[in-house]
Protein backbone atom coordinates (compact mmCIF):
# COMPACT_ATOMS: atom_id res chain seq x y z
CA UNK A 1 0.00 0.00 0.00
CA UNK A 2 1.53 3.72 -0.86
CA UNK A 3 -0.04 6.59 0.58
CA UNK A 4 -1.03 9.47 -1.06
CA UNK A 5 -2.69 12.10 1.16
CA UNK A 6 -4.78 12.39 4.03
CA UNK A 7 -7.22 14.35 5.03
CA UNK A 8 -6.43 15.78 8.95
CA UNK A 9 -6.80 19.38 8.29
CA UNK A 10 -3.48 21.34 10.00
CA UNK A 11 -3.46 25.04 11.41
CA UNK A 12 0.04 26.13 11.13
CA UNK A 13 2.73 25.90 8.08
CA UNK A 14 5.19 23.22 9.02
CA UNK A 15 8.58 25.13 8.74
CA UNK A 16 10.35 22.48 10.25
CA UNK A 17 9.08 19.56 7.76
CA UNK A 18 9.91 21.51 4.74
CA UNK A 19 13.18 22.53 6.43
CA UNK A 20 13.91 18.58 7.54
CA UNK A 21 13.03 17.63 3.35
CA UNK A 22 14.95 20.40 1.70
CA UNK A 23 18.18 19.66 4.03
CA UNK A 24 17.51 16.11 2.85
CA UNK A 25 17.38 17.02 -0.71
CA UNK A 26 20.75 19.05 -0.78
CA UNK A 27 22.53 16.37 1.07
CA UNK A 28 21.37 13.82 -1.33
CA UNK A 29 22.05 15.88 -4.38
CA UNK A 30 25.51 16.24 -3.19
CA UNK A 31 26.15 12.37 -2.20
CA UNK A 32 24.24 12.26 -5.90
CA UNK A 33 27.62 14.48 -7.51
CA UNK A 34 29.95 12.66 -5.49
CA UNK A 35 29.29 9.10 -6.64
CA UNK A 36 29.54 10.40 -10.31
CA UNK A 37 33.06 11.55 -9.88
CA UNK A 38 33.79 8.94 -7.31
CA UNK A 39 32.11 5.66 -6.45
CA UNK A 40 34.42 5.08 -3.83
CA UNK A 41 34.71 7.99 -2.27
CA UNK A 42 30.69 8.03 -1.83
CA UNK A 43 31.45 4.08 -0.19
CA UNK A 44 33.65 6.09 2.14
CA UNK A 45 31.23 9.03 2.59
CA UNK A 46 28.70 6.49 3.93
CA UNK A 47 31.01 4.95 6.54
CA UNK A 48 31.96 7.66 7.95
CA UNK A 49 28.39 9.43 8.21
CA UNK A 50 26.54 6.10 8.39
CA UNK A 51 25.70 3.56 11.56
CA UNK A 52 27.86 1.13 11.55
CA UNK A 53 27.07 -1.58 14.82
CA UNK A 54 30.19 -2.82 14.69
CA UNK A 55 31.86 0.31 15.41
CA UNK A 56 29.37 1.20 17.50
CA UNK A 57 30.18 -1.62 19.54
CA UNK A 58 33.59 -1.58 19.29
CA UNK A 59 33.90 1.96 20.82
CA UNK A 60 31.72 0.60 23.70
CA UNK A 61 34.21 -2.12 24.58
CA UNK A 62 36.96 0.27 24.47
CA UNK A 63 38.61 -0.78 21.21
CA UNK A 64 41.58 1.58 21.00
CA UNK A 65 40.85 2.32 16.85
CA UNK A 66 36.92 3.40 17.58
CA UNK A 67 36.25 6.33 19.97
CA UNK A 68 32.74 7.22 21.21
CA UNK A 69 32.70 10.55 19.71
CA UNK A 70 33.06 9.38 15.67
CA UNK A 71 30.88 6.14 16.98
CA UNK A 72 27.89 8.20 18.31
CA UNK A 73 27.96 11.51 15.67
CA UNK A 74 26.72 9.22 12.65
CA UNK A 75 23.75 8.39 14.71
CA UNK A 76 22.74 12.16 13.93
CA UNK A 77 24.49 12.24 10.63
CA UNK A 78 23.09 8.71 9.24
CA UNK A 79 19.38 10.52 9.33
CA UNK A 80 19.95 12.88 6.66
CA UNK A 81 21.56 10.66 4.05
CA UNK A 82 20.01 8.33 1.40
CA UNK A 83 21.19 5.71 -0.99
CA UNK A 84 19.37 6.41 -4.15
CA UNK A 85 16.70 8.21 -5.92
CA UNK A 86 14.00 5.93 -4.65
CA UNK A 87 15.28 6.29 -1.05
CA UNK A 88 14.91 10.07 -0.59
CA UNK A 89 11.98 9.96 -2.79
CA UNK A 90 9.74 7.59 -0.65
CA UNK A 91 10.80 8.95 2.80
CA UNK A 92 10.28 12.65 1.96
CA UNK A 93 6.96 11.60 0.17
CA UNK A 94 5.79 9.71 3.79
CA UNK A 95 7.21 12.85 5.50
CA UNK A 96 5.26 15.39 3.62
CA UNK A 97 1.86 13.64 4.35
CA UNK A 98 2.08 13.00 7.85
CA UNK A 99 4.89 15.56 9.22
CA UNK A 100 2.63 18.58 8.93
CA UNK A 101 -0.12 17.27 11.29
CA UNK A 102 2.71 16.27 13.98
CA UNK A 103 4.40 19.18 13.54
CA UNK A 104 1.00 21.43 14.18
CA UNK A 105 0.32 19.26 17.01
CA UNK A 106 3.73 19.58 18.86
CA UNK A 107 5.11 22.96 17.68
CA UNK A 108 8.42 23.70 15.47
CA UNK A 109 11.01 23.25 18.39
CA UNK A 110 9.14 20.16 20.01
CA UNK A 111 8.91 18.47 16.83
CA UNK A 112 11.97 19.20 15.68
CA UNK A 113 13.27 17.39 18.92
CA UNK A 114 10.57 14.36 18.76
CA UNK A 115 11.85 13.93 15.06
CA UNK A 116 15.57 13.47 16.09
CA UNK A 117 14.76 11.43 19.30
CA UNK A 118 12.79 9.35 17.38
CA UNK A 119 15.42 8.77 15.15
CA UNK A 120 18.25 8.28 17.74
CA UNK A 121 15.94 5.57 19.06
CA UNK A 122 15.53 4.08 15.73
CA UNK A 123 19.28 3.83 15.40
CA UNK A 124 19.49 2.29 18.94
CA UNK A 125 17.03 -0.37 17.97
CA UNK A 126 19.09 -1.21 15.36
CA UNK A 127 22.49 -1.40 16.45
CA UNK A 128 21.31 -3.53 19.45
CA UNK A 129 19.78 -6.50 16.90
CA UNK A 130 22.65 -6.25 14.79
CA UNK A 131 25.38 -5.65 16.59
CA UNK A 132 28.38 -7.58 14.51
CA UNK A 133 27.17 -5.46 11.15
CA UNK A 134 29.51 -4.21 9.53
CA UNK A 135 26.88 -2.71 7.01
CA UNK A 136 26.36 1.35 7.71
CA UNK A 137 22.84 1.62 7.74
CA UNK A 138 21.55 5.29 6.37
CA UNK A 139 18.11 7.12 6.08
CA UNK A 140 15.50 9.51 7.56
CA UNK A 141 13.08 6.39 7.98
CA UNK A 142 13.57 5.27 11.51
CA UNK A 143 13.35 9.65 12.42
CA UNK A 144 9.90 9.37 9.72
CA UNK A 145 9.24 6.04 11.04
CA UNK A 146 8.40 7.73 14.21
CA UNK A 147 6.45 10.28 12.89
CA UNK A 148 3.87 7.93 12.14
CA UNK A 149 3.61 6.22 15.15
CA UNK A 150 2.36 9.64 16.25
CA UNK A 151 0.37 10.00 13.74
CA UNK A 152 -1.23 6.25 14.77
CA UNK A 153 -2.13 7.32 17.93
CA UNK A 154 -3.38 11.07 17.48
CA UNK A 155 -5.10 10.58 14.12
CA UNK A 156 -6.48 6.80 13.63
CA UNK A 157 -9.57 7.31 12.32
CA UNK A 158 -7.75 10.11 9.49
CA UNK A 159 -8.57 8.95 5.83
CA UNK A 160 -5.88 8.21 3.98
CA UNK A 161 -5.82 7.84 0.17
CA UNK A 162 -4.05 4.67 -0.50
CA UNK A 163 -2.66 3.26 -3.90
CA UNK A 164 -3.48 -0.72 -3.29
CA UNK A 165 -2.19 -3.01 -6.19
CA UNK A 166 -4.82 -6.37 -7.17
CA UNK A 167 -3.32 -8.76 -8.14
CA UNK A 168 -2.32 -7.43 -11.95
CA UNK A 169 -3.67 -3.62 -11.51
CA UNK A 170 -4.08 -0.79 -8.94
CA UNK A 171 -6.66 1.12 -6.84
CA UNK A 172 -6.98 4.30 -4.82
CA UNK A 173 -8.70 3.43 -1.42
CA UNK A 174 -9.42 5.76 1.00
CA UNK A 175 -8.51 3.69 4.37
CA UNK A 176 -7.89 4.57 7.79
CA UNK A 177 -4.95 5.42 9.15
CA UNK A 178 -4.65 2.55 11.38
CA UNK A 179 -4.91 0.39 9.01
CA UNK A 180 -2.25 2.05 6.86
CA UNK A 181 0.23 2.48 9.32
CA UNK A 182 -0.52 -0.44 11.24
CA UNK A 183 -0.23 -2.51 8.49
CA UNK A 184 3.19 -1.03 7.69
CA UNK A 185 4.40 -1.49 10.84
CA UNK A 186 2.89 -5.39 10.93
CA UNK A 187 5.35 -5.59 8.04
CA UNK A 188 8.46 -4.29 9.24
CA UNK A 189 8.17 -6.39 12.74
CA UNK A 190 7.71 -9.49 10.65
CA UNK A 191 10.61 -8.75 8.16
CA UNK A 192 12.71 -8.09 10.89
CA UNK A 193 11.72 -10.91 12.88
CA UNK A 194 12.44 -13.26 9.19
CA UNK A 195 16.12 -10.97 8.77
CA UNK A 196 17.27 -12.03 12.53
CA UNK A 197 16.23 -15.57 12.08
CA UNK A 198 17.84 -15.67 8.79
CA UNK A 199 20.60 -13.81 10.47
CA UNK A 200 21.81 -11.91 7.09
CA UNK A 201 22.19 -9.14 8.29
CA UNK A 202 25.43 -9.78 9.69
CA UNK A 203 27.54 -9.93 5.80
CA UNK A 204 24.70 -8.45 4.36
CA UNK A 205 23.02 -4.73 3.47
CA UNK A 206 19.29 -4.23 3.09
CA UNK A 207 16.67 -2.40 4.81
CA UNK A 208 16.75 -1.48 8.85
CA UNK A 209 14.13 -3.03 9.48
CA UNK A 210 14.30 -2.98 13.30
CA UNK A 211 15.23 0.24 12.77
CA UNK A 212 11.65 1.21 11.72
CA UNK A 213 10.66 -0.59 14.55
CA UNK A 214 12.16 1.53 16.96
CA UNK A 215 11.61 4.76 15.30
CA UNK A 216 7.40 3.78 15.41
CA UNK A 217 7.29 2.76 19.04
CA UNK A 218 9.32 5.69 20.00
CA UNK A 219 7.19 7.40 18.08
CA UNK A 220 3.89 6.21 20.27
CA UNK A 221 5.59 6.73 23.74
CA UNK A 222 7.04 10.17 22.86
CA UNK A 223 3.70 11.68 21.60
CA UNK A 224 1.86 10.51 24.92
CA UNK A 225 4.52 12.11 26.91
CA UNK A 226 5.03 15.42 24.86
CA UNK A 227 2.14 17.97 25.37
CA UNK A 228 0.20 19.60 22.55
CA UNK A 229 1.53 23.54 21.67
CA UNK A 230 -0.62 26.38 23.19
CA UNK A 231 -3.07 28.07 20.75
CA UNK A 232 -2.89 25.29 18.30
CA UNK A 233 -6.04 26.70 16.48
CA UNK A 234 -5.74 30.54 16.73
CA UNK A 235 -4.83 30.07 13.25
CA UNK A 236 -6.99 29.02 10.51
CA UNK A 237 -4.72 27.65 7.68
CA UNK A 238 -4.19 24.30 6.32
Amino acid sequence: MIPIRDDTPRFSTPYITYFIIALNTVIFLFEWSVGLQNQRMLNALMYQFGVVPRNVTAALGGSPHFDLTGAFIPILTSMFLHGSWLHIIGNMWVLWIFGDNIEDYLGHFPYLLFYLVSGFAASVAHILLNLGSNIPSVGASGAIAGVMGAYFVLYPRARVLTIVPLIVFFTFWWLPAWIVLGYWFLVQFLSGAATSIAETSQTTGGVAFWAHVGGFVAGILLIKLMPQRRNRYRYGTW
